[in-house]
Parts: structure tokens; C-alpha cells; sequence
């Protein structure tokens, strides 16, 4: 049998053939050993499907669940070119494995909105090799050529002869086969899953309660863990006295690990109450004293260092000398923490010469990597089995709640779950960096605007990620949203300047272009009032080259009323983003009731490419709305003496269910390739609902959230 090795570095050969679909040559990953050995129970041509002679398809998912919909969504791309009987798929969680690395980002991650993006091209030629092998079985067993046959609901068809062939009934012959060296892949008209509004395959699992996320795994011997973490960031564990506590019921060991110091008990409750009781002397480090106010002087100091230039087109000083009008502002954003529902959790079995991770992870390569420094046992020794995630919106990518799990259980030679409570979960985030921004722009005497110059200065997430990465280094992850953004403007020019100021960030859902798209959008509304003209108008008279963002922005428009008579009291605003290969227009409704924002409806347009499942962009879409509207109306971080000053929902608020507008989601049909989908519907409502209030009040709003207007 002919094996293959598919690597993320595989790049795929395309030519167009007539009325045949597309031919893709590739090389692919074929049978392993083990693999081969099942060969009679079971076909596996790759690392992603497995048919049994029961006829049941199982699909392997290497991208974490999260509520995002993409366990349907990468097992429906498997399953049309497989042309598998939906009814009889089964989708289950990849292992940590080289084999299902993301092309993106060279290791097992879901992040960036990726997954349908990377996944694309490799799923569904995995699923035409798989088909294609099934396929030739069966004309070897009728004796007639392969082409004389078709698939559909996981059977072979000879139509001239009536004769047909489960899958189930081919596996023996077709895992004998080579894995084909090319393959055709279907045309969109014809798909038969892809496009389709098909039921989630989570959804039962959820419902009856046997979908098993991080805080569900249960093992034999299972011991819990609390950790105490100084209360200052980044400060350090001076002494503590563990007698008192290791005399309380329940508790096992009271350990110093790398984040602090962890009481390890029988269950939850009583970790916890012992790490309550725990008495321990901090050093308090180089953030004592460290407030908000302090930072964003920081951070004003630092926008006027010559950073780095990110876009630069024009003359800047120029066109502003002789602009007809200007208008200078400052934006500011604040920290964020990610607050999923599920706080963070990890649960590790250390022993015998072997690590077991259960996690609720978006990055499986991460998470098994720091197992391996940790323990000293090589990769193969170290297994990851991926749970549900109750959200995960980035912060679940880093390997900080895994290595407090991986630690205990070193210490105790047992199996051992780390649970942080809802304070934990908050005050040790890795927020979502705040930012400085000075924006300068011109118009000229016909009411065009002529220049654009955006400083931004903050905290950088790649420049604590990356140790090599330092102030005068480029940091996309700051500068997205901003160094894009879509309008033909003669002088323009973008900076960044990085200053950290010792606050752990991280990537949060939408990452730059969740605060840049708020600036960039307000600022332009700012400088279209300026000018006098339509908002609306005058971005399409500045989006020449950029059909997609112009085709959204229209399309929201036209479905929203935009400009159209409101109800006395209301007002809309408009908003556009480009972010994850997709792109996002919304209309946000506003009024203001005693001093508060009420955003009443949402009108929202996406052009993510071509659609997988429409109901997924529906509901992503309207998530993301409802995230990026707590972060609008609602929750920052602030730091007061070295210390986070939120810690639970009462002071770092989520909208309530009863400030939910009526989201109406419209999507655009489009041969385009697949963009993200889980992200980019967060960077339009900060600036349409902000936009709205402009309009309705005549006072821009440069901060967020937005605790008060009118």
C-alpha cells in the first residue's frame, strides 16, 4: 500500500479542468501501522476519517469546540466531498498531534478566526481522496470504470446497472488502495451540505448534559486544586505557613508552585477554603503603586516617540497645512478581561513516566509543550484530550491555568484538577491591551478628506509573547484595524508606539481590530460631519479598490433604513470593518434613556466568502454583538495600586438578556474563499453604536464603554 506524509508546509497544486470540478494534486497523510492493522473493522486513508464496516463515519476535528459551531462546521467539509449520509457522521476531538497542526499557524490551534479558513483546502481534498478510494473499490468489484459511478449518502451508484454499494461494505478493498495522487474537488453548485443550515452536532450533547467540558472531567483518584496568586501582578511568594491549613478536613498538600501557592484537597470546597485560610507574605514587586491614570500618562509620553511606521502614504504635515479644516482627538481604550463562562481549569494526570492532559484548550501544540518542559518526558509520552470550552475568545490559548494543573499534580503524584473561581478568572486575565490614540485629520474646500494621521501607543501583546519583540518593533496585533482601514485618502499615515507597563495582555476576541475599528470608524464619522457630508456617502466615495467593504456597508444600509425617518429620540449609526478575511458592515439604533445608551436594533451585513453553514454566521454574528456590546456599554479594567480593581460580574458587568437589541444578520452570497467568522462581528458596534450617539447628541464619544451620553 502506498503511504504519503501531508506536512503544513505542503502547498496545493490547482488546475481548472472543464466540467470536471477542480483537480488538486497533493501528497496526503496515509496509514500508519496501527492504523492498517484495524484495516477490517475500519477505513482510515488519513488522519481524518475513520468508516467502519457498521457504515458510521467518524471525523476527526483538530480546532477547539467553544460554542462557535466549528465541530459541524469542519465535519460538514469533510463530509460533502466524502459525500458521507449526514445522519451517520460522528464528530470527535483530534488528539495533540503534528498531523492536525493548523497550516496558519504551524501548530494545533483555533484561533484568528482560522479554523474554516486554514482547514478549507485540507479537509476537503482529505474527504475526495476518501471518496475517490471508495469509489474505485467498488468498480473493481462490478469490473467497470470508476467513472461510470457516482457517490452520494455514503453508497457507491452504477447507474446503468442499478447496482450500489454501502461504505461500510468497501472499507476492507478500499483500504488496500493508494492514497490517489489528485483528486477533483466539487464545484459550489454542487454542494450538497455545504451552504446548508444543518443542526449542530453538539447540540443534543449539550442539552442532555453528556458534552464534557473542562470542569466536568472526572477521574479515578481525582484530587482538586485552588492556587493563591499575589494579589499585586507580578509579585512574588516571600513565605507562608502551611501547617494550620494541612490540618483542615480534606485537604492533601498545600504546595508553592510557579503562579503561587496551591492547596491540593479531596474536592473543591475544601481547596478552597484552604486556600482562604492560607497565610502568606508577598513580595510585592515592581508594580506596586501601578494605577490606570499613571499608564495612560504613559502611554500619552510615549505617542510622541517616533514609534513605528506602519502605513505611510503622502505628506502628512503638508496636506494638514493646507487643509480647508482639521480636527485633532484622542481615543482612548481600556483593558479588557475575556470572562468566559467556564473559568479557567486544567486538569493533569503526572505519573508512571506519562502526562494526560484535560483541557479546555485552544492550543493543544501550547498546552503539551509546557507539559514537556515541565515534566522532562518527551512528546509521545504527553497526551491532550480536548474537552468542550465554555468560551474561550483567546484567552484559553495560553498554557497558564495548564501549568498550574501539570505542577500539582507533579507534586502529589496524582491525578489533579485546578479550578480558578470567577475572581481568579478576572483579576488573573491577560487583557485585552489598552491603547492611546492621537488622530489628526484634514479636509479640503470641497469637503474631501485629504489627510489621516493615527499615533497609537500602548500595551503589546506580541512584545510580551515575544521576548525579541521590543519597543521600535512592528506588532501587527496592535496595529490591525488601523493600518487597513479601507479609504482612498491621499496623505496618510500610521504609527505605533509600544509601551508595557508590567499588565499581562493577551489575544482577545477580534484582537486590534476590536479597539482600532471603534477609532478609525468614530474618527471618520468626526471628520464627515466636519466636512458636511453624509456619513454613509462619504465612505463609498472612498472605497474604490475595496468592492467587499462597499458591498456590506450597502447592503446594511438598504436593510436598516439608514438615513430614513426614526422614531422621535432615536438615531443610527454606521460602522465597517474588514478582519479575519471577512468582511462586517452594522446600523446601530440608539436613544438615550436618563443618561444610559439603549441600543434598540442592530442591523448587521457579513461577507465571510463562501458560506459553510449559515446558521453558524447567524449566531456568530449575533454573539459577537452581544461581546463587543458589553465592552461598548459596560466593562473595563482598571489597575489601582499594583492590583486589578474588578474581580466578579458586579463590578465588571455583561449586558443583561433584557438589554439584548433585535439583531437582524443579512449575508452576501459569494465565491470568494472562506473568511473567519467567529471574530469579525465584534470590531462594527462599538463605533455604530458610538456613531448613533454622535449623531443623536453631536458629542463624539473618544472613550469606551460608554457609562454616560446626552
Amino acid at each position: 500500500m502506498r503511504s504519503c506524509k501531508l506536512t503544513r508546509r505542503d502547498f496545493i497544486k490547482v488546475s481548472t479542468l472543464a466540467g470536471g470540478g477542480l483537480l488538486m494534486g497533493f501528497p496526503f497523510t496515509g496509514l500508519t501501522k496501527a492504523q492498517s492493522d484495524k484495516a477490517d473493522t475500519a477505513f482510515q486513508p488519513n488522519a481524518w476519517i475513520s468508516i467502519g464496516t457498521d457504515d458510521k463515519v467518524t471525523l476527526q476535528v483538530a480546532s477547539a469546540e467553544m460554542g462557535q459551531g466549528i465541530l459541524t462546521g469542519i465535519a460538514m467539509i469533510l463530509a460533502e466531498e466524502l459525500d458521507a449520509d449526514w445522519s451517520r457522521v460522528k464528530a470527535e476531538f483530534a488528539p495533540a498531534d503534528k498531523a492536525y497542526y493548523n497550516p496558519m499557524f504551524g501548530r494545533q490551534a483555533t484561533g484568528g478566526s482560522t479554523a474554516v479558513r486554514a482547514f478549507w483546502n485540507p479537509l476537503r481534498k482529505a474527504g475526495a481522496a476518501a471518496r475517490e478510494m471508495l469509489l474505485q473499490a467498488a468498480a473493481d468489484r462490478w469490473q467497470v470504470d470508476p467513472s461510470d459511478c457516482r457517490t452520494e449518502k455514503s453508497k457507491v451508484i452504477h447507474d446503468d446497472s442499478g447496482n450500489q454499494l454501502a461504505y461500510g461494505e468497501l472499507v476492507r478493498a478500499a483500504a488496500t488502495l493508494p492514497v490517489p495522487e489528485t483528486v477533483f474537488l466539487k464545484e459550489p453548485d454542487e454542494f450538497v451540505l455545504l451552504g446548508k443550515p444543518l443542526p449542530r452536532l453538539d447540540t443534543p450533547l449539550k442539552v442532555d448534559g453528556s458534552a464534557v467540558f473542562g470542569m466536568d472531567v472526572q477521574l479515578e483518584g481525582l484530587l482538586s486544586a485552588s492556587v493563591a496568586r499575589s494579589p499585586t501582578i507580578g509579585g512574588k511568594v516571600k513565605s507562608f505557613d502551611a501547617k494550620p491549613v494541612l490540618a483542615m478536613p480534606g485537604v492533601k498538600a498545600v504546595k508553592q508552585i510557579s503562579s503561587g501557592v496551591a492547596v491540593i484537597a479531596e474536592h473543591y470546597w475544601a481547596a478552597k477554603q484552604g486556600r482562604d485560610a492560607l497565610q502568606i507574605e508577598w513580595d510585592e514587586g515592581l508594580n506596586k503603586g501601578l494605577d490606570s491614570a499613571r499608564i495612560t500618562a504613559e502611554f500619552a509620553k510615549a505617542i510622541d516617540s517616533d514609534g513605528v511606521v506602519e502605513r505611510d502614504a503622502g505628506d502628512i504635515e503638508t496636506a494638514l497645512q493646507g487643509a480647508a479644516k482639521t480636527l485633532e482627538a484622542v481615543y482612548t481604550v481600556p483593558f479588557q478581561a475575556h470572562a468566559c463562562m467556564e473559568p479557567m481549569n486544567a486538569t493533569a494526570d503526572v505519573r508512571s513516566g506519562s502526562c494526560d492532559l484535560y483541557l479546555p484548550t485552544q492550543n493543544q501544540t501550547r498546552s503539551q509543550a509546557a507539559a514537556i518542559q515541565l515534566t522532562g518526558l518527551p512528546e509521545e509520552k504527553v497526551k491532550v484530550h480536548t474537552t468542550y470550552l465554555g468560551g474561550g475568545f483567546g484567552r484559553r490559548g495560553d498554557d497558564d491555568f495548564v501549568k498550574d494543573a501539570v505542577e500539582c499534580s507533579m507534586a502529589v503524584a496524582k491525578p489533579v484538577k485546578v479550578i480558578w473561581s470567577r475572581e481568579d478568572d478576572i483579576l488573573y486575565d491577560k487583557f485585552r491591551p489598552a491603547t492611546y490614540n492621537r488622530l489628526r485629520g484634514g479636509v479640503d474646500a470641497d469637503g474631501r478628506i485629504v489627510a489621516w494621521e493615527h499615533r497609537i501607543a500602548g500595551a503589546s501583546i506580541m512584545g510580551q509573547k515575544q521576548r525579541g519583540l521590543v519597543p521600535g518593533k512592528s506588532d501587527w496585533s496592535n496595529t490591525e484595524g488601523a493600518k487597513n482601514i479601507p479609504y482612498a485618502i491621499p496623505n496618510l499615515q500610521v504609527r505605533f508606539a509600544m509601551y508595557n507597563p508590567g499588565i499581562p495582555v493577551g489575544f482577545w476576541r477580534s484582537v486590534g481590530s476590536s479597539q482600532n475599528a471603534y477609532i478609525t470608524e468614530c474618527f471618520f464619522d468626526e471628520l464627515a460631519s466636519l466636512a458636511g457630508q453624509d456619513p454613509l456617502q462619504a465612505r463609498l466615495e472612498l472605497m474604490e479598490g475595496h468592492p467587499r467593504h462597499a458591498g456590506v456597508l450597502k447592503l446594511a444600509a438598504e436593510k436598516a433604513g439608514f438615513g430614513k425617518k426614526l422614531t422621535q429620540g432615536h438615531a443610527q449609526g454606521i460602522a465597517v470593518a474588514e478582519s479575519f478575511g471577512s468582511f462586517v458592515a452594522q446600523v446601530a439604533e440608539v436613544s438615550i434613556q436618563r443618561g444610559r445608551v439603549r441600543v434598540h436594533r442592530v442591523t448587521c451585513a457579513v461577507d465571510c466568502g463562501m458560506i459553510v453553514n449559515p446558521d453558524t454566521i447567524h449566531a456568530q454574528m449575533e454573539s459577537a454583538i452581544a461581546f463587543g456590546l458589553t465592552s461598548t456599554l459596560k466593562s473595563e479594567i482598571t489597575i489601582k495600586d499594583g492590583r486589578t480593581v474588578q474581580s466578579n460580574f458586579d463590578d465588571f458587568p455583561l449586558l443583561h438578556i433584557d438589554e439584548m437589541p433585535e439583531v437582524d444578520v443579512h449575508i452576501m452570497q459569494s465565491d470568494e474563499a472562506p473568511g473567519g467568522i467567529g471574530e469579525p462581528g465584534v470590531p462594527p458596534i462599538a463605533p455604530a453604536v458610538a456613531n448613533a450617539v454622535f449623531a443623536l447628541t453631536g458629542k463624539p464619544i473618544r472613550s469606551i464603554p460608554i457609562r454616560h451620553a446626552g
